[in-house]
């Protein structure tokens, strides 16, 4: 596996999309953008697609330091830096914590980046989750796409094409991402994170090539509990009694999380918006329209606390779908490729007395519920009628 440099070090297992951004990046160098991709290696509309975990969010980053990097992507000279971390004045990286993004932020973000770019380069702008284009939001943006401005370039991420507009995705240049391989994962939590092998293995094997939760899980000793709490649940369901016990311990924990998360930010962010309106400066209170800010501010604080508790949830889901995944692979007869070795005695006792199709069943039940999920379906509804289904 050949060794990634710059700002690609992190790409772990994208070797053919780094071939890819290297190319176009040197293609700026000797020639000016085009709209046709399947020409020439520059175009002015990218959309990433891969996994969770596959790093599509990390790639359009990588890109965008490189266009604007006078070394093609070196990851230490001051534009590097800056692009990264959303200080360079010509990278806007958009990130949303809500349930969607709507018509309004695409119209402020489209007055942003209708300017030239101020140091010479590219302008880029970053959209993560793509997918959560609101319709009006997407169309908006579409428009912007059909008439780019001048060396302006466009990196959408999206879990998979489909999530993206047709209209937007037949003007962009399409990049899959693939998951990296858990070895590789593992590989690089020792090598980069100090991470002991036999945690490092652990992690890359449960979180299914997902460097960042890999390292999450690696670092942080509450997470693994949680998670082990989480993967004895399937083990509690012996009735309906019992599946509503495990759906409310489900929802309850990552609400827990979600809590505990955001309980530090939002206080913060309360405090620096009460200062910026001058707040205890004089001995007196806010300036008008401070009282206003600040309820806008809880009111966006509250969207992204629900979408934290789905996005957990979600997660908890994906690791329960790992145990049926792996009762479903001793049934098979292929028990050495188990993601869940902590718990092969117990996945071994469940593969024995229940039948294939039903197994197949529970694992299509958690998909539906995390699809359900995604459409803003309650949560402790859809758990439990999940948990139901788990417990035939």
């Amino acid at each position: 596996m050949a060794t990634l440099q710059g700002v690609y070090a992190d790409l772990v297992g994208q070797e053919h999309v780094v071939e890819t951004l290297m190319k176009a990046v040197l293609s700026t160098r000797t020639g000016e953008e085009t709209p046709n991709p399947s020409i020439h290696s520059m175009t002015h509309a990218w959309v990433f697609t891969g996994p969770p975990g596959s790093g599509r969010s990390s790639a359009a980053i990588a890109f965008a330091q490189a266009l604007v990097c006078a070394h093609d992507g070196c990851g230490k000279c001051n534009e590097c830096k800056s692009a990264a971390n959303g200080a360079h004045p010509d990278v806007e990286i958009i990130r949303t914590e809500g349930l969607s993004i709507k018509i309004d932020e695409v119209r402020e973000l489209l007055t942003r980046v209708s300017w030239a770019p101020s140091m010479g380069g590219w302008r880029v702008v970053v959209m993560e989750d793509a997918d959560r284009l609101t319709e009006s939001a997407a169309n908006a943006l579409l428009k912007a796409i059909e008439e780019p401005g001048n060396r302006t370039v466009w990196l959408l991420c999206a879990p998979t094409l489909h999530d993206v507009l047709p209209t937007i995705r037949s003007r962009c240049r399409h990049l899959q991402l693939v998951t990296p391989s858990t070895e590789a994962v593992a590989l690089v939590l020792q090598n980069k994170d100090g991470i002991s092998p036999t945690m490092a293995d652990f992690a890359a094997r449960v979180s299914q090539g997902h460097i960042g939760r890999a390292r999450y899980l690696a670092k942080n000793e509450d997470v693994r509990n949680t998670r082990n709490t989480i993967m004895k649940l399937p083990l509690t369901l012996q009735g309906i009694s019992s599946a509503f016990v495990a759906a409310q311990t489900l929802v309850d924990l990552a609400t827990q999380q979600a809590t505990t998360a955001a309980e530090l930010r939002n206080e913060k962010e309360v405090d620096d918006l009460s200062l910026a309106y001058g707040k205890g400066a004089t001995g007196r209170g806010m300036a008008t329209g401070g009282s206003k800010a600040i309820k806008e501010l809880e009111k966006e604080q509250k969207t992204r606390q629900t979408r934290m508790i789905r996005d957990g949830l979600d997660a908890a889901l994906l690791d329960i779908a790992t145990f049926y995944r792996d009762v479903m692979m001793v049934q098979a007869g292929s028990s050495d490729a188990l993601i869940n070795k902590e718990l092969e005695a117990e996945i071994n006792a469940v593969a024995a007395k229940t039948k294939p199709q039903n197994t197949i069943k529970k694992i299509n039940a958690i998909m539906e519920a995390r699809t359900n999920l995604g459409h803003n379906a309650a949560p402790l509804l859809t758990v439990e009628a999940l948990m139901c289904v788990l417990a035939r």
